[in-house]
């Protein structure tokens, strides 16, 4: 059975940097896609970034392109956004996601982690 367990959210200052990673077991996951995802208070959850398991692809939303950096550890099957240069309106419950295949951008994915809080005070 696919789990994703985020971690790393918290509380940061606008300008400043955080990571969360996202550990997923149950399967391999060569052939997939992960991304991440995030919902703000009172809206729709939206695409951040994703990427294909082996690296090769890397694909941001317009709003977080140049600030966020998503990776992979496959030694550790860990997925990480590092986030860089954050903004008020960063802030959102952060979901890491999978989806088999290769895709760029999902918008439907099979596997959800419960997500981690990222709170960018002004």
């Amino acid at each position: 059975q696919v789990q994703l367990v985020e971690s790393g959210g918290g509380l940061v200052q606008a300008g400043g940097s955080l990571r969360i990673s996202c550990v997923a077991s149950g399967r391999t996951f060569s052939g997939y896609t992960m991304a991440w995802f995030r919902q703000a208070p009172g809206k729709e959850r939206e695409f951040v970034a994703s990427m294909w398991w082996n690296g090769i692809s890397t694909t941001y939303a317009d709003s977080v392109k140049g600030r966020f950096t998503i990776s992979r550890d496959s030694a550790e099957n860990t997925v990480y956004l590092q986030m860089n240069s954050l903004k008020p309106e960063d802030t959102a419950v952060y979901y890491c996601a999978a989806r088999p295949g290769l895709h760029s951008r999902p918008n439907v994915m099979d596997y959800w982690g419960k997500g981690t809080l990222v709170t960018v005070s002004s």
